[in-house]
């Protein structure tokens, strides 16, 4: 019977398979809806957030649709689907491009403070729905419900500096040797940004360029980790109604569900003018060659192998409680996580022992339960990515101290796994393992232990624990940590967005947030007005 109908209907043959794809996705869709956890009264709250059984992934300011693979978004404390999510095409992408070009002519010409009026807005709107969103990063990503809420706190923070930094984007204004001339600095806005986010902070490095690239005046066009698509989808919605609140064209800020083919058409795409890549050093180096292959601008923030120093002089309560969030919080999974800790041989015996014990009351579950210090990793991949590390740590002549096995539960829940024995040098050492695995070293000199932290490839995060005046300053000097974030007496994670977040090597020397990491978002002119009736060159050239 529907050989026959089709045969009647004037299609191409392409068009028919598309139409049966997307006839059997659906039903298989409807076939494993009574699994989904958006369907238990427990987590009814989803449906606040404008969560539904199936989902499209794209908005391109005029509605929400998507054509390509259906895919589940799992939660991984239990392994259940949440919902179901339709991805993006190519040519969705594509097509939402060219509405975000078409709503920047628009959106160029708002006047700097009127865009952060705007953003003071979507702030609001965020913090209304605040824990929602919080509890929704956390059951889609895994992260601890207080840091799932953290997370969309920190991207309301940003909106609010945003706002003050809208009345404040200006160039300079230089001598110029010649009379009757002036010399300045003229910032405009790029265009189009795009921003390819992460898992494992899926709402707030979107806020960091979402709130700076629009008071700069661009618009935004993002795809999320294809693992946490529903927190894109939320995020979007309510982005989507601030704009048209303002009678605003909502393409000003437009979103691509999609896996890999998606993010590389970004990536060549020669209309996004700066592409904001979050993920891992080898897949971030590539995304760097074909942007800079287009004379585009690439925003890089990858990978990080961070360490925390513990001087003889430390404060060794201090120490214990700072090493327990950045080794333990987020699973591991925080591309700030410290991974290597260096211990003077003074306390070093002191401190593995109060760690040692912290770690055994380390309470691990469901991350949206009270109590939860450490939720599950992100997916099976993840799970495999630390059983390899912990065979590789034995073959290498490590010793688990604890930790060190999968927890028989529904889920990807791990032990927190400290390790000793190892050489700072050791391959398995030198490699970033996203999981709570953090390796310890004994140093006998402060400049042997700066020298250990620097010869990795990545260049993040560090920190320093002391408290003497002398060592704060070499570890701050040309001679101490040569990462992006610096820091004393207090952990590797948990960064302000009030600084520039990013690292240096092959962190990508990328900057968000903070300080004048906004000039990324811009494109700078140096201008020179002549207001005299003379027209003298520069170096006093004479040409006559």
């Amino acid at each position: 019977m529907l050989a026959t109908l089709f045969a009647t209907l004037p299609l191409r043959p392409i068009n028919v398979a598309r139409r049966l794809g997307r006839f059997y996705r659906a039903m298989s869709a409807t076939s494993r809806s009574g699994d989904l956890l958006i369907n238990d009264p427990k987590y009814a709250w989803l449906k606040s957030l404008g969560i539904q059984e199936q989902n499209p992934g794209v908005f391109d300011g005029d509605s929400w649709h998507g054509s390509g693979p259906v895919v589940e978004s799992r939660s991984p404390a239990n392994g259940r689907p949440i919902a179901l999510v339709q991805e993006g095409s190519v040519a969705e992408l594509e097509n939402t491009i060219l509405k975000s070009l078409e709503a920047w002519k628009a959106w160029r010409e708002v006047p700097a403070p009127k865009r952060g009026e705007v953003v003071r807005q979507v702030g609001h709107a965020l913090r209304e729905k605040c824990n929602p969103l919080g509890k929704l990063v956390s059951l889609e990503m895994g992260k601890i419900v207080a840091e799932g809420v953290g997370e969309i706190q920190e991207y309301i923070d940003i909106c609010d500096y945003a706002v003050g930094l809208s009345r404040m984007l200006g160039g300079r204004v230089m001598p110029s040797e010649r009379p009757g001339h002036v010399l300045m600095e003229q910032w405009n806005p790029l265009g189009l940004v795009g921003v390819i986010t992460a898992f494992n902070f899926p709402a707030a490095v979107f806020g960091w360029n979402h709130a700076i690239g629009m008071v700069c005046g661009n618009c935004t066009i993002w795809k999320g980790a294809p693992t946490t698509p529903l927190t894109s989808i939320a995020i979007s919605k309510i982005v989507a109604s601030v704009l048209v609140a303002n009678n605003l064209p909502p393409a000003i800020c437009t979103t691509v569900c999609g896996g890999a083919e998606v993010g590389e058409a970004m990536t060549r795409s020669k209309k996004i003018n700066l592409l904001s890549f979050t993920g891992s050093t080898k897949v971030g180096q590539k995304v760097g060659v074909v942007v800079q292959e287009r004379f585009g601008k690439s925003l890089l923030e990858l990978g990080g192998n961070n360490a925390i120093i513990v001087n003889e002089d430390a404060d060794l309560d201090m120490v214990v409680r700072a090493v327990l969030f950045a080794c333990v919080g987020t699973a591991g999974q925080r591309c700030t996580t410290t991974r290597r800790l260096m211990l003077h041989e003074k306390v070093y015996s002191k401190v593995l022992e109060r760690l040692e014990k912290a770690y055994k009351q380390i309470k691990i579950g469901d991350p949206l339960e009270d109590g939860v210090l450490c939720g599950p990793l992100h997916t099976e991949a993840a799970l495999k990515g630390f059983e390899d590390a912990v065979a590789a740590i034995k073959t290498q002549g490590g010793t688990i101290v604890c930790g060190g096995k999968r927890i028989d539960r529904p889920g990807y829940f791990v032990e927190p796994t400290i390790v000793t024995g190892l050489a700072h040098t050791a391959e398995i050492v030198l490699k970033e393992t996203f999981a709570p695995i953090v390796y310890i070293f004994k140093f006998k000199n402060l400049d042997d232990a700066i020298q250990w932290n620097n010869e990795v490839d990545q260049g993040l995060s560090s920190s320093l624990f002391t408290n003497s005046v002398d060592n704060v300053f070499k570890w701050l000097g040309p001679g101490g940590s040569d990462c992006g974030i610096v820091n004393i007496n207090i952990p590797t994670s948990g960064a302000e967005i009030g600084g520039a977040f990013g690292g240096e090597k092959a962190t990508g020397g990328g900057r968000e947030a903070g300080s004048d990491s906004w000039k990324q978002y811009m494109r700078r002119s140096t201008c020179t007005i002549n207001y005299s009736k003379s027209l003298p060159l520069a170096q006093g050239i004479k040409f006559e």
